[in-house]
Protein backbone atom coordinates (compact mmCIF):
# COMPACT_ATOMS: atom_id res chain seq x y z
CA UNK A 1 0.00 0.00 0.00
CA UNK A 2 1.15 3.53 -1.14
CA UNK A 3 1.92 5.96 1.44
CA UNK A 4 1.43 9.81 0.80
CA UNK A 5 4.38 12.44 1.31
CA UNK A 6 3.76 14.31 4.50
CA UNK A 7 3.52 18.28 4.65
CA UNK A 8 1.37 20.91 5.94
CA UNK A 9 -1.22 20.56 3.61
CA UNK A 10 -1.62 16.54 4.44
CA UNK A 11 -2.57 17.48 8.29
CA UNK A 12 -4.73 20.69 7.79
CA UNK A 13 -8.20 20.25 9.95
CA UNK A 14 -9.51 20.02 6.20
CA UNK A 15 -8.09 16.52 5.69
CA UNK A 16 -10.31 15.29 8.36
CA UNK A 17 -7.91 16.34 11.28
CA UNK A 18 -9.79 17.60 14.21
CA UNK A 19 -13.58 16.89 14.34
CA UNK A 20 -15.11 14.16 13.49
CA UNK A 21 -16.42 12.55 12.04
CA UNK A 22 -28.63 -0.43 22.83
CA UNK A 23 -30.07 -3.93 21.54
CA UNK A 24 -29.91 -7.20 22.51
CA UNK A 25 -28.34 -8.77 19.24
CA UNK A 26 -25.08 -10.09 20.06
CA UNK A 27 -21.68 -9.51 18.93
CA UNK A 28 -21.32 -11.91 16.00
CA UNK A 29 -24.60 -11.92 14.89
CA UNK A 30 -26.53 -9.99 11.89
CA UNK A 31 -28.63 -6.98 12.46
CA UNK A 32 -31.26 -5.29 10.76
CA UNK A 33 -29.78 -2.18 9.05
CA UNK A 34 -31.26 1.13 11.32
CA UNK A 35 -35.11 1.92 10.95
CA UNK A 36 -36.40 4.71 9.11
CA UNK A 37 -36.60 4.42 5.11
CA UNK A 38 -34.57 1.29 4.29
CA UNK A 39 -33.23 2.90 1.42
CA UNK A 40 -35.51 5.12 0.34
CA UNK A 41 -35.06 7.98 -1.09
CA UNK A 42 -31.28 6.86 -2.19
CA UNK A 43 -31.07 5.96 -5.57
CA UNK A 44 -27.98 5.17 -8.15
CA UNK A 45 -28.06 7.79 -10.45
CA UNK A 46 -25.06 6.84 -12.63
CA UNK A 47 -22.29 4.08 -12.45
CA UNK A 48 -18.67 3.79 -13.65
CA UNK A 49 -16.71 1.00 -13.88
CA UNK A 50 -12.91 1.93 -13.63
CA UNK A 51 -10.62 -0.56 -13.78
CA UNK A 52 -11.43 -4.80 -12.72
CA UNK A 53 -12.69 -4.48 -9.52
CA UNK A 54 -13.39 -0.69 -8.93
CA UNK A 55 -17.57 0.36 -9.14
CA UNK A 56 -18.30 4.40 -9.37
CA UNK A 57 -21.54 5.17 -7.93
CA UNK A 58 -23.60 8.52 -7.89
CA UNK A 59 -26.47 8.29 -5.73
CA UNK A 60 -29.29 10.61 -5.49
CA UNK A 61 -29.61 11.19 -2.00
CA UNK A 62 -32.39 12.78 0.37
CA UNK A 63 -30.32 12.50 3.47
CA UNK A 64 -27.70 15.00 2.24
CA UNK A 65 -30.25 17.00 0.12
CA UNK A 66 -27.91 16.42 -3.37
CA UNK A 67 -25.92 13.79 -5.19
CA UNK A 68 -23.34 11.81 -3.72
CA UNK A 69 -20.37 9.33 -4.44
CA UNK A 70 -19.82 5.88 -3.59
CA UNK A 71 -17.02 3.85 -4.53
CA UNK A 72 -17.36 0.25 -4.45
CA UNK A 73 -13.73 -2.19 -4.54
CA UNK A 74 -15.57 -5.29 -5.42
CA UNK A 75 -14.62 -9.13 -4.77
CA UNK A 76 -12.43 -10.62 -7.67
CA UNK A 77 -15.27 -13.13 -8.48
CA UNK A 78 -18.04 -10.17 -8.07
CA UNK A 79 -19.03 -10.12 -11.83
CA UNK A 80 -19.92 -13.67 -11.93
CA UNK A 81 -21.65 -14.36 -9.31
CA UNK A 82 -22.89 -11.02 -7.95
CA UNK A 83 -26.75 -11.74 -9.28
CA UNK A 84 -26.76 -14.85 -6.09
CA UNK A 85 -24.07 -14.16 -4.08
CA UNK A 86 -23.73 -12.03 -0.61
CA UNK A 87 -20.27 -10.98 0.15
CA UNK A 88 -19.10 -9.64 3.50
CA UNK A 89 -18.59 -5.98 3.67
CA UNK A 90 -16.27 -3.31 5.01
CA UNK A 91 -17.72 -0.28 5.36
CA UNK A 92 -14.81 2.38 4.92
CA UNK A 93 -15.22 6.18 6.37
CA UNK A 94 -13.55 9.50 5.54
CA UNK A 95 -11.30 12.14 6.88
CA UNK A 96 -13.29 15.22 7.49
CA UNK A 97 -12.66 16.03 4.12
CA UNK A 98 -15.18 13.74 3.14
CA UNK A 99 -12.81 12.19 0.16
CA UNK A 100 -13.75 8.63 -0.46
CA UNK A 101 -11.57 8.28 -2.77
CA UNK A 102 -8.29 8.51 -1.07
CA UNK A 103 -8.48 4.70 0.04
CA UNK A 104 -7.96 3.63 -3.37
CA UNK A 105 -6.30 6.42 -5.15
CA UNK A 106 -3.40 7.45 -2.32
CA UNK A 107 -3.22 3.90 -0.19
CA UNK A 108 -4.19 1.35 -3.06
CA UNK A 109 -6.15 -0.75 -0.92
CA UNK A 110 -7.29 -2.64 -4.26
CA UNK A 111 -3.39 -4.08 -4.36
CA UNK A 112 -4.30 -5.97 -0.83
CA UNK A 113 -4.36 -9.59 -1.82
CA UNK A 114 -6.60 -9.64 1.52
CA UNK A 115 -9.79 -7.73 0.21
CA UNK A 116 -9.82 -10.46 -2.79
CA UNK A 117 -12.93 -11.80 -1.26
CA UNK A 118 -14.73 -8.39 0.68
CA UNK A 119 -16.70 -5.59 -0.78
CA UNK A 120 -15.56 -2.56 0.37
CA UNK A 121 -17.99 0.36 0.39
CA UNK A 122 -16.72 3.84 0.58
CA UNK A 123 -19.00 6.30 0.45
CA UNK A 124 -18.16 10.60 0.56
CA UNK A 125 -19.08 12.60 3.35
CA UNK A 126 -19.93 16.67 3.30
CA UNK A 127 -16.79 18.36 4.37
CA UNK A 128 -17.04 18.18 8.50
CA UNK A 129 -20.11 15.92 8.35
CA UNK A 130 -18.71 14.05 11.27
CA UNK A 131 -20.39 11.02 10.56
CA UNK A 132 -23.55 12.21 11.94
CA UNK A 133 -27.29 13.59 11.38
CA UNK A 134 -26.80 17.53 12.10
CA UNK A 135 -28.94 18.92 14.83
CA UNK A 136 -29.60 21.87 13.11
CA UNK A 137 -31.08 23.78 16.27
CA UNK A 138 -34.09 21.24 16.38
CA UNK A 139 -34.72 21.46 12.62
CA UNK A 140 -33.18 18.44 11.42
CA UNK A 141 -32.55 17.88 7.61
CA UNK A 142 -29.42 17.67 5.28
CA UNK A 143 -26.48 16.99 6.27
CA UNK A 144 -27.83 13.95 7.70
CA UNK A 145 -24.82 11.98 6.89
CA UNK A 146 -25.35 8.62 9.44
CA UNK A 147 -28.64 8.41 7.48
CA UNK A 148 -26.96 8.88 4.45
CA UNK A 149 -23.96 6.11 5.38
CA UNK A 150 -26.45 3.85 7.35
CA UNK A 151 -29.93 3.87 5.62
CA UNK A 152 -29.08 4.39 2.22
CA UNK A 153 -25.99 3.72 1.05
CA UNK A 154 -25.74 0.04 2.89
CA UNK A 155 -29.80 -1.31 1.64
CA UNK A 156 -28.82 0.27 -1.26
CA UNK A 157 -25.40 -2.02 -1.90
CA UNK A 158 -27.79 -5.05 -0.63
CA UNK A 159 -30.08 -4.50 -3.46
CA UNK A 160 -27.75 -4.28 -6.02
CA UNK A 161 -24.31 -4.92 -5.44
CA UNK A 162 -23.86 -8.02 -3.51
CA UNK A 163 -23.51 -6.92 0.18
CA UNK A 164 -24.79 -9.81 2.35
CA UNK A 165 -25.38 -8.16 6.53
CA UNK A 166 -22.04 -9.53 7.64
CA UNK A 167 -20.26 -5.98 8.17
CA UNK A 168 -17.42 -4.11 9.75
CA UNK A 169 -16.31 -0.62 9.70
CA UNK A 170 -13.17 1.73 9.85
CA UNK A 171 -12.14 5.58 9.71
CA UNK A 172 -9.47 7.84 9.14
CA UNK A 173 -9.71 10.94 11.80
CA UNK A 174 -13.68 12.05 11.80
CA UNK A 175 -14.53 8.61 9.99
CA UNK A 176 -12.65 6.74 12.23
CA UNK A 177 -15.22 8.76 14.70
CA UNK A 178 -17.85 7.79 12.86
CA UNK A 179 -16.38 3.95 13.11
CA UNK A 180 -16.66 3.26 16.43
CA UNK A 181 -19.62 5.87 16.94
CA UNK A 182 -21.94 4.00 14.35
CA UNK A 183 -20.74 0.45 15.99
CA UNK A 184 -22.39 1.97 19.66
CA UNK A 185 -25.59 3.60 18.46
CA UNK A 186 -26.53 0.52 16.19
CA UNK A 187 -25.25 -2.52 18.01
CA UNK A 188 -25.55 -5.57 16.02
CA UNK A 189 -24.94 -3.90 12.84
CA UNK A 190 -21.24 -4.16 12.38
CA UNK A 191 -19.06 -6.91 13.87
CA UNK A 192 -15.96 -4.77 14.86
CA UNK A 193 -14.56 -1.10 14.45
CA UNK A 194 -11.18 0.24 13.48
CA UNK A 195 -10.59 3.75 13.89
CA UNK A 196 -6.77 5.51 12.71
CA UNK A 197 -6.48 8.85 14.66
CA UNK A 198 -10.22 9.53 15.48
CA UNK A 199 -11.82 12.10 17.39
CA UNK A 200 -13.43 9.13 19.81
CA UNK A 201 -14.37 11.39 22.78
CA UNK A 202 -15.48 14.53 21.72
CA UNK A 203 -17.26 15.85 24.90
CA UNK A 204 -13.58 15.79 26.50
CA UNK A 205 -12.56 18.42 24.10
CA UNK A 206 -15.76 20.57 22.93
CA UNK A 207 -13.49 23.48 22.42
CA UNK A 208 -11.94 21.82 19.85
CA UNK A 209 -15.39 21.16 17.70
CA UNK A 210 -15.94 25.12 17.96
CA UNK A 211 -12.35 26.29 16.91
CA UNK A 212 -12.68 24.00 13.85
CA UNK A 213 -15.66 24.56 12.69
CA UNK A 214 -14.99 28.78 13.80
CA UNK A 215 -12.03 28.26 11.40
CA UNK A 216 -13.95 27.08 8.56
CA UNK A 217 -17.04 29.61 8.82
CA UNK A 218 -19.79 26.50 10.09
CA UNK A 219 -21.94 27.15 12.73
CA UNK A 220 -20.56 24.39 14.86
CA UNK A 221 -23.87 24.43 17.76
CA UNK A 222 -25.58 22.87 14.28
CA UNK A 223 -24.14 19.55 14.76
CA UNK A 224 -25.27 18.54 18.30
CA UNK A 225 -26.01 21.71 19.91
CA UNK A 226 -24.03 23.15 22.71
CA UNK A 227 -22.40 20.72 24.74
CA UNK A 228 -23.84 22.40 27.97
CA UNK A 229 -27.40 22.89 27.24
CA UNK A 230 -27.23 19.82 24.62
CA UNK A 231 -25.47 17.60 26.24
CA UNK A 232 -27.65 14.54 26.01
CA UNK A 233 -26.74 15.20 22.19
CA UNK A 234 -23.36 15.04 22.54
CA UNK A 235 -23.63 11.89 24.75
CA UNK A 236 -25.98 10.14 22.22
CA UNK A 237 -23.04 10.04 19.84
CA UNK A 238 -19.27 9.83 22.15
CA UNK A 239 -18.40 6.54 22.04
CA UNK A 240 -17.08 7.32 25.75
CA UNK A 241 -21.00 7.63 26.93
CA UNK A 242 -21.65 4.51 24.10
CA UNK A 243 -19.41 1.83 25.84
CA UNK A 244 -21.63 -0.53 26.98
CA UNK A 245 -22.97 -1.32 23.63
CA UNK A 246 -19.82 -2.56 22.70
CA UNK A 247 -19.23 -5.38 25.40
CA UNK A 248 -17.91 -8.22 23.35
CA UNK A 249 -17.16 -6.35 20.37
CA UNK A 250 -13.55 -6.10 18.79
CA UNK A 251 -12.28 -2.46 18.91
CA UNK A 252 -9.32 -1.56 17.04
CA UNK A 253 -7.63 2.30 18.19
CA UNK A 254 -4.24 3.76 17.17
CA UNK A 255 -3.10 7.15 16.78
CA UNK A 256 0.06 9.05 16.92
CA UNK A 257 0.80 11.80 19.37
CA UNK A 258 1.41 14.68 17.46
CA UNK A 259 5.44 15.17 17.34
CA UNK A 260 7.78 13.73 14.52
CA UNK A 261 7.29 9.88 14.05
CA UNK A 262 9.01 7.36 11.54
CA UNK A 263 7.25 7.88 8.73
CA UNK A 264 7.04 12.35 8.97
CA UNK A 265 10.31 13.15 6.35
CA UNK A 266 12.61 16.01 6.93
CA UNK A 267 11.37 19.52 6.88
CA UNK A 268 7.77 18.49 8.14
CA UNK A 269 5.97 21.35 9.42
CA UNK A 270 3.47 22.30 11.95
CA UNK A 271 -0.69 22.16 11.32
CA UNK A 272 -1.98 25.04 10.50
CA UNK A 273 -2.94 26.94 13.10
CA UNK A 274 -6.55 26.90 14.08
CA UNK A 275 -7.65 29.81 16.69
CA UNK A 276 -8.84 28.93 19.94
CA UNK A 277 -7.48 25.19 19.64
CA UNK A 278 -5.09 25.38 22.30
CA UNK A 279 -6.70 25.30 25.83
CA UNK A 280 -4.60 27.90 28.15
CA UNK A 281 -4.48 26.20 30.97
CA UNK A 282 -3.27 23.03 29.25
CA UNK A 283 -0.83 24.38 25.92
CA UNK A 284 0.48 21.73 23.67
CA UNK A 285 4.17 20.69 24.34
CA UNK A 286 6.96 22.48 22.79
CA UNK A 287 7.56 19.71 20.39
CA UNK A 288 4.22 19.01 19.04
CA UNK A 289 4.06 19.52 15.43
CA UNK A 290 0.42 18.33 15.33
CA UNK A 291 -2.01 19.59 17.63
CA UNK A 292 -5.04 17.90 16.05
CA UNK A 293 -3.20 14.88 16.48
CA UNK A 294 -2.06 15.47 20.10
CA UNK A 295 -5.62 16.32 20.99
CA UNK A 296 -6.78 12.60 18.91
CA UNK A 297 -4.29 11.11 21.46
CA UNK A 298 -5.92 12.22 24.29
CA UNK A 299 -9.27 11.18 23.12
CA UNK A 300 -7.73 7.84 22.51
CA UNK A 301 -6.00 6.96 25.51
CA UNK A 302 -9.21 8.33 27.43
CA UNK A 303 -11.41 5.92 25.58
CA UNK A 304 -9.81 2.55 25.67
CA UNK A 305 -9.84 1.92 29.47
CA UNK A 306 -13.81 2.92 29.04
CA UNK A 307 -14.27 0.74 26.46
CA UNK A 308 -12.45 -2.31 28.61
CA UNK A 309 -13.92 -1.87 31.55
CA UNK A 310 -17.14 -2.16 29.68
CA UNK A 311 -16.33 -5.59 27.90
CA UNK A 312 -15.26 -4.27 24.93
CA UNK A 313 -12.17 -6.36 23.18
CA UNK A 314 -10.17 -3.17 22.75
CA UNK A 315 -6.55 -3.52 20.95
CA UNK A 316 -4.32 -0.20 21.06
CA UNK A 317 -1.85 1.10 18.80
CA UNK A 318 -0.44 4.36 20.00
CA UNK A 319 3.03 5.66 18.29
CA UNK A 320 4.71 8.42 17.40
CA UNK A 321 3.65 10.51 14.43
CA UNK A 322 1.62 13.52 13.12
CA UNK A 323 -2.06 13.54 12.06
CA UNK A 324 -0.92 12.22 8.41
CA UNK A 325 -2.19 9.78 6.11
CA UNK A 326 0.68 8.17 5.96
CA UNK A 327 0.22 6.71 9.71
CA UNK A 328 -3.73 5.76 8.28
CA UNK A 329 -2.19 3.76 5.16
CA UNK A 330 -0.22 1.59 7.81
CA UNK A 331 -2.22 1.22 10.60
CA UNK A 332 -5.46 0.15 8.36
CA UNK A 333 -2.84 -2.47 6.93
CA UNK A 334 -2.27 -3.44 10.66
CA UNK A 335 -5.72 -3.72 11.32
CA UNK A 336 -7.17 -5.80 8.41
CA UNK A 337 -6.65 -9.51 10.30
CA UNK A 338 -8.64 -7.85 13.17
CA UNK A 339 -11.37 -6.81 11.09
CA UNK A 340 -11.59 -9.84 8.89
CA UNK A 341 -11.59 -12.66 11.36
CA UNK A 342 -14.29 -10.79 12.65
CA UNK A 343 -16.41 -10.65 9.28
CA UNK A 344 -15.79 -14.77 9.50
Amino acid sequence: MSALPSGPGRRLLLHGALVLGAGAVGAGQAAALPRAAAGGGAEVIAETFSGRRIVDLVVESAALGRPAGVRLLTPEDWHARRPVHRWPVLLLLPGGDGDHLAWTRDYGIHGLSALRHTLVVMPEMPLFGFCTDWWNHGEGGPPAVETFHLREVLPLVERHYGAGTRRVVAGQSQGGFGAVSYTARHRGLFRAPASYSGFVHPLQHPRAVRAAMDHLGLEWTALWGDPVRQRAIWQAHDPAYLAHRLSGIPVRLSCGDGRLGPLDPPGTLPDEHIPGLEDPDAPFPADVLSPTEWIMREENEALAPVLRAAGARVTTRFHAGTHDPAYWSREFTASLPMLLRALR
